[in-house]
């Protein structure tokens, strides 16, 4: 037999099978780092298409095209004892066909007023409501154009449509003559594009140049208020039991197994559970923040109570065994000790557990949280309400045109709300966990 090689013996590298085993090596660790930076790049390409897709056909929803007009506000038309009886139709009707005075054609006049929102006598009304000085004056004053025109400013949407002989007029427009009225009133200086305001001061409105995101931005607001208040508590007082108090025995492994089990649960089931639980069962009203924050409550708790075990077994053992040996009891230790080392952790937890809810459709459309709601004003927990997701589906679903660039851009404020609550998480991570025991 042979004898081993003497482990002083120095080694020949460059023999030639040493050498071939070396670059085999070498080019699988460059296989690899090629892999993992195909994958990285792979990810970057699919979100940037992603976001620049939804830029593209958002960013027109940011800005809303309006006509500048002069409306005479004169008292018999206004009533001034109750201006919401006032004929603001007529007002608004007589100040475009004063710009237009060459459209004499009364057919052809019911065509030329679409130029203008159907809002825009209720916006020109509202105006007028908070300056009640302006009665018995002729103001300039800007509305709304009809989603048509808006998207036509825009360049959304072209004025004719085909190619060749089979080129005709865009019938959104209402015709050329309509289409020459328009372009007169961009001649004179009167059509005008600025940032949309509305899209996060109005509610949600049938009418695309006029609805936003108020309603869904307050709704999503209490929602996550009422999730944050049941789940955060209870999920960190349910981790804090199992990790530092409970036995180790059959019991506690059966619940840690459900609970992993239940993060990977599907959030359609936690929405049929509500549906069951909550409306059926405890009868409380359906589309309301209450009941969208308690189910929503279901989805986070394991997602919560599975960080803070995380953080609280990341705690070195020493900052226990310190208090311990100083005679603080186990509530104090983990009270004092504890869990203010962990909460860093904890709170990146439940942040991400609650930028998940943020996100969710199906659960909130199981219980009916996608009520029209026109007018923020008396919005509460318990009153019917809609959510970013849910009001999203519901402009998906919209057959206007202008609903197609809301929903993009709705998109976008979601992806804004999201990405500002995981900066905040790591943020928190950053700040107070860099500390060394």
């Amino acid at each position: 037999m042979t004898e081993p090689p003497d482990s002083h013996e120095r080694i020949d590298w460059t023999a030639p099978q040493r050498l071939t085993r070396l670059r085999r090596r070498h080019r699988a660790n460059r296989r690899m780092q090629w892999l993992g930076l195909g994958a990285i790049l792979t990810a970057a390409g699919l979100l940037a298409v992603l976001v620049l897709s939804l830029l593209a056909s958002g960013l027109p929803a940011f800005q809303q095209s309006y006509v500048t007009l002069s409306f005479d506000l004169k008292p018999a038309l206004v009533n001034p004892q109750d201006m919401r009886r006032g004929k603001w139709r007529k007002i608004v009707r007589n100040a475009l066909f004063a710009a237009l005075p060459e459209v004499k054609d009364r057919r052809l006049k019911r065509k030329v007023f679409r130029i203008v929102s159907r809002a825009a006598p209720y916006n020109l009304r509202d105006y007028v409501m908070k300056h009640p000085e302006l009665v018995g004056k002729t103001i300039t004053h800007q509305v709304l154009l009809s989603d048509p025109f808006d998207q036509y400013v825009k360049g959304v949407i072209p004025a004719h449509i085909g190619a060749g002989a089979q080129q005709r007029f865009n019938p959104r427009l209402g015709g050329p003559e309509v289409l020459a009225a328009f372009e007169k009133l961009r001649r004179d200086g009167r059509i005008s594009l600025r940032f949309n305001r509305n899209l996060f001061l109005n509610a949600d409105s049938r009418l695309p140049e006029q609805a936003g995101l108020a309603g869904a931005i307050v709704g999503s607001f209490l929602m996550l208020l009422v999730t944050f208040i049941i789940s955060f508590p209870a999920g960190i007082a349910a981790a804090v039991y199992l990790e530092e108090f409970a036995p180790k025995n059959r019991f506690t492994d059966f619940i840690e197994v459900n609970i992993n089990n239940l993060a990977a649960v599907p959030s359609v089931v936690f929405g049929l559970l509500g549906l069951a639980l909550f409306i059926g069962y405890a009868g409380l009203p359906r589309s309301t923040p209450l009941v969208g924050g308690m189910v929503l409550s279901l989805m986070t708790l394991p997602t919560i109570i599975i960080a803070t075990r995380a953080a609280l077994s990341a705690v070195p053992p020493s900052i226990r065994e310190a208090a311990l040996g100083i005679g603080a009891s186990r509530y104090q230790t983990v009270l004092h000790h504890v869990l203010p080392v962990a909460m860093p952790g904890i709170l990146t937890g439940a942040i991400i557990g609650m930028a998940r809810a943020l996100g969710e459709t199906a659960p909130l459309l199981l219980i009916g949280m996608n009520a029209f709601i026109p007018d923020v004003s008396g919005m509460g927990i318990s009153e019917p309400a809609t959510a970013l997701p849910t009001q999203i589906y519901s402009w998906a679903d919209s057959p206007e045109r202008g609903f197609v660039a809301r929903t993009s851009a709705a998109i976008l404020v979601l992806l804004g709300f999201l990405l500002a609550m995981n900066s905040t998480a790591i943020w928190l991570r950053q700040r107070y966990g860099r500390r060394t025991w």
